[in-house]
């Protein structure tokens, strides 16, 4: 490269989802390397990213959603689209996509000759109901012009069922910031979740179908029998998606638990300061998710030094072997609630968390980041050439 690029980097939400969190770290990677990169988002609430990263940013406001998911979807793009109609885009060599919003606003600024192409991430492909969802998510793939995948799994999902081919980049951590270590922030924050003495399961991802809330929970309601202080906390869920019917579900067997279900803890978004305070609070992550594009709080948790108790499917088996972290079935309670015992076994549990740390200190930012220039690189001749 004769010179550093300059990189429009989108994502959908200013949120901490794990899309906007590998985009923030990538755009901060990036950064890092010399390259001038502006992260770029719409911001409903006004108050821009979840917290402040080391890169240039451009959060613009947006209406208050409407009640429809096809409606909100749209109206973000529009937004997305009117955002760069009144930015200097030649200030970008490289504009980059990494959901159906950001991808469909790309679409319609390429379809209109204002930018000559795009580069698309896909984290994982999801299944709606609605038909002119699942024609949204495919034009934001198919009219990308180069791709990348944060996993073989879905690096090949592209190649079978649409016939592209992509550059597995993965993920990273930050092995500085998530890290083994007790202070009395820890202690306090215990306190303010109304935390007790007993072993406490960690849930990331929110109350979702794909992250499979339903079964962590029965999973913890036959530990209970056994470890009747054990305790459960989950964290995040700031999903654009409607998941209500789902959550009143989760709702509904949680009052089945009786006084059970007060050793659960529902504590939805936290801080980005709290966050390595929390994996070091917990004795173990329970991520028996059904269907990832990566899994980036494993290695947030391994970093962490916490056990990670997760899937034996695809993408977790291509990163992590049989030492590295306790395998369970997803499909099965039983299977989760075995594997969460498991972690608090001090011979089993003392090989996952010194595995754990092997493995996240082999996933750094820098390498995701390198891992995307030569496609950069490509692109941008392609559109001087």
């Amino acid at each position: 490269m004769t010179r550093p690029l300059r990189i429009a980097m989108l994502t959908h939400s200013t949120n901490p989802r794990g899309g906007v969190v590998h985009a923030m770290q990538l755009s901060e990677a990036l950064t890092a390397l010399g390259h001038t990169v502006t992260l770029h988002a719409p911001d409903a609430k006004g108050t821009g990213f979840f917290r402040k990263p080391a890169c240039s940013t451009a959060c613009f406001a947006v209406p208050a959603s409407p009640p429809d998911m096809i409606d909100m979807v749209e109206q973000r793009v529009a937004e997305y689209v009117r955002h760069f109609e009144q930015t200097d885009i030649c200030d970008f060599d490289i504009f980059h996509a990494h959901d159906g919003i950001s991808g469909n606003a790309l679409a319609t600024l390429k379809e209109r000759g204002l930018i000559s192409g795009f580069v698309r991430t896909v984290h994982h492909i999801d299944h709606f109901a609605d038909p002119r969802l699942i024609a949204l998510q495919d034009l934001s793939i198919d009219r990308a012009d180069a791709f990348f995948a944060v996993s073989a799994l879905w690096q090949e999902a592209l190649r079978d069922k649409r016939g592209i081919e992509s550059t597995v980049v993965g993920n990273g951590v930050d092995t500085q910031r998530f890290a083994p270590a007790w202070s009395g922030d820890q202690t306090e924050l215990r306190d303010r979740i109304g935390l007790h003495a007993g072993p406490v399961f960690l849930s990331i991802g929110g109350i979702e179908a794909r992250k499979n809330t339903l079964g962590i929970l029965e999973a913890f309601r036959q530990l209970r029998a056994v470890k009747p202080d054990a305790q459960l906390v989950i964290a995040g869920g700031v999903s654009l998606l409607d998941h209500r019917d789902y959550q009143e579900e989760f709702q509904s067997h949680l009052r089945t638990l009786r006084a059970d279900a007060s050793a659960v803890h529902v504590i939805g978004a936290v801080p980005d300061h709290d966050m390595p305070n929390l994996y070091r609070l917990s004795d173990a992550l329970v991520f028996p998710s059904l269907k990832e594009g990566f899994g980036l709080v494993v290695l947030e948790a391994m970093a962490s030094g916490v056990p990670a108790i997760v899937p034996s499917i695809a993408p977790f088996t291509e990163y992590l072997s049989s030492e590295d972290a306790i395998w369970c079935d997803p499909q099965h309670p039983a299977s989760i609630a075995e594997a969460m015992a498991l972690s608090l076994m001090a011979p089993i549990r003392d090989r996952i968390i010194a595995r754990g740390l092997e493995v996240a200190g082999r996933f750094s930012w820098r390498r995701v980041a390198e891992a995307h220039l030569s496609t950069y690189v490509t692109l941008k001749e392609a559109a001087h050439a």
